[in-house]
């Protein structure tokens, strides 16, 4: 797809901020920027600019059409560009079709906090200039619930992902008339070309041994294949769970989470050389010289009290959180779940707006269209995360 480059005129955005009433300054901003980045389209398809003369040509611009395009801001009122020889065709259309699953979140979220289905109506009656009804609102739940179903179950087995990275995010939840805590599993796969995909999550009533293995066992029957390493925290049940599920499979230990472990046990008045040690050692890229290097903190620091339970957790944990250096390949962003770290923060963004899920299919429901729609983003970016 073309990618347009222009630039609003911001002095003329200022005046519609400055000018239009408050609740309409985002359609009217929106409007500009369609119908400006359409024309620079009829720009490139021409390859001139207006009233600019060229004997090479071969068609004119022919005015515009009105059109009422719909968003989630409201009905924007657009002028289409037009040519004579009837062949352009604007691409923005398509490219806002996201707008429709922001549209359709947006109303699954005050349905989730309790809004009736005839209030959303109203509600997007108000805001789009077009009028729902209370079944159509109630069957796009259902619809978004079918599409988050079959995401979850999707067959894993055409790519083979060397790497896995879970996590778990803790939810609020109205039980049963009360709030409770409950736990999203979540796995990213890492294949062997190096990209990053999502494949799957799963809610449960805490994190576990049973939860994390029911996890993995789900990720295997869906034809989860290739894997060499499993990189997460140390949690007691999950570590268990990779252990038994997994087997001849490595564990990579977060070094983040391992850091941070350490360095709490550290007492925070004149220490800086040790954490300045300790951080240097995490540098590392070479196992065997890791290896050296830990012995000689040890050598530098046994005979400081102050010390021992920090360089007791390095000792107990340091194989664990260097592992990654055993790969043929050894690549920096498989020390930690730092990339699920991310994915997380977003959720807990969405999540402060709704704050308690009335139930456990609103949190498979929204946490698992977010999901799909960050999956979508990887997969058509064509980006690679790990050079393999």
């Amino acid at each position: 797809m073309t990618q347009v480059h222009f630039t609003l005129n911001l002095e003329e955005i200022q005046n519609l901020i400055d000018v239009e009433v408050k609740d309409n300054t985002a359609k009217n901003i929106l409007t500009k920027v369609f119908n400006e980045l359409m024309e620079k389209e009829r720009d490139e398809y021409l390859d001139n600019e207006a009233y600019q003369r060229d004997p090479n040509r071969v068609t004119y611009r022919n005015g515009y059409y009105d059109r009422d395009y719909t968003t989630q801001v409201g009905t924007l009122p657009l002028r289409v560009p037009r040519t004579r020889d009837g062949k352009f065709s604007t691409e923005i259309f398509e490219r806002y079709q996201r707008n429709e699953k922001a549209l359709l979140l947006t109303m699954l979220e005050m349905y989730i906090q309790g809004v009736s289905t005839r209030k959303v109506s109203k509600v997007i009656e108000n805001l789009c200039g077009k009028t729902y009804s209370k079944s159509f609102i109630s069957s796009l739940t259902k619809q978004l619930d079918e599409e988050v179903r079959q995401w979850r179950h999707h067959d894993l087995s055409p790519v083979r992902y060397p790497y896995l990275v879970v996590d778990v995010i803790y939810i609020k939840v109205r039980e049963n008339h009360k709030v409770v805590s409950k736990a999203c599993h979540i796995a990213i796969g890492i294949s062997e070309e190096g990209k990053r995909r999502l494949l799957g999550f799963d809610i449960s009533d805490g994190e576990s041994d049973y939860s994390w293995s029911r996890f993995f066992n789900h990720l295997k029957e869906r034809g989860l294949n290739g894997l060499k390493m499993v990189i997460s925290d140390a949690h007691a049940g999950l570590v268990k769970a990779i252990k038994e599920t997994f087997i001849n499979v490595s564990w990579q230990r977060c070094q983040v989470h391992f850091l941070r472990n350490i360095l709490d046990k550290t007492p925070k008045k004149e220490t800086k050389e040790f954490k300045e040690d300790i951080k240097a050692l995490f540098r590392i890229q070479d196992i065997k010289i890791a290896r050296i290097v830990k012995n000689e903190l040890f050598k530098k620091y046994e005979g400081e009290k102050k010390y021992q339970a920090s360089l007791s957790i390095l000792d107990e944990g340091f194989e664990d959180a260097f592992t990654y250096l055993n790969e043929s390949v050894v690549h920096s962003r498989l020390k930690s779940t730092n990339c699920l770290e991310r994915l997380n923060e977003e959720i807990r963004r969405r999540e402060r707006v709704i704050r308690i899920f009335p139930n456990v299919e609103s949190a498979y429901r929204l946490i698992g269209a977010m999901l799909i729609d960050q999956d979508e983003e990887w997969l058509t970016a064509d980006r690679i995360y790990i050079q393999m």
